[in-house]
């Protein structure tokens, strides 16, 4: 992902627009919140099931892959919490069970799947019932982790190409939108602008 002048957002971008074939139930803004916070919690289970079993097939790198992303849905998690608990305080974050894993070019599939389906259907419809609803806190949420989405899944897919020609580049993960940088070649996040030197290596 390139840096860009600005960072990028729902006002500067083109690429916020819902699937065609949209298979995303929207509610309110606090409904979608709680459903995007059920879908990353699962998200980073899955993610942390597929890192065990990336580890115990040989695929180290995979495995920390994993390991980043799960932490980048974490990040997720917050940011969507706390706008849900400003507005409903007895919300109790949800627990999902993890699938059980397979081979790891299929578990990197099934990652790349779910995030492009969060990136391309989820994000946008709950972007823009948020617009219609003048909650620009959740527009900001929501679009941050729309775009760290779209990466992850180009992380996966990279991955998957590569199963049989790894390299020893590490993963760096923005503690402020999750997005994921693989390799040293970076200043700073072109999400949010967060400098490298605050990212977390794996």
């Amino acid at each position: 992902m390139k840096v860009r002048a600005q960072a990028p957002n729902v006002k500067n971008s083109t690429n916020f627009n819902a699937a065609s074939d949209s298979k995303t139930a929207v509610g309110t803004t606090l409904e979608n919140l709680k459903s995007a916070i059920r879908g990353e919690t699962g998200a980073h289970n899955k993610y942390m099931t597929f890192a065990k079993a990336a580890k115990e097939q040989g695929y180290d790198q995979i495995a920390r892959l994993f390991t980043a992303t799960a932490a980048a849905e974490l990040i997720h998690i917050g940011l969507e919490y706390d706008l849900v608990a400003a507005m409903d305080p007895d919300y109790e974050k949800p627990t999902v069970d993890a699938p059980v894993p397979g081979t790891s070019d299929l578990n990197l599939i099934s990652g790349a799947n779910g995030e492009i389906y969060e990136t391309s259907d989820m994000y946008p419809s709950f972007i823009k019932k948020a617009q219609e609803e003048g909650n620009s806190k959740a527009v900001h949420v929501f679009s941050r982790a729309k775009l760290a989405e779209s990466v992850h899944a180009e992380r996966y897919l990279a991955a998957y190409n590569d199963l049989d020609a790894p390299d020893d580049d590490k993963f760096y993960l923005c503690p402020i939108c999750g997005y994921i940088h693989k390799g040293e070649d970076f200043e700073k996040c072109p999400i949010c602008f967060k400098p490298k030197e605050s990212f977390t290596a794996y």
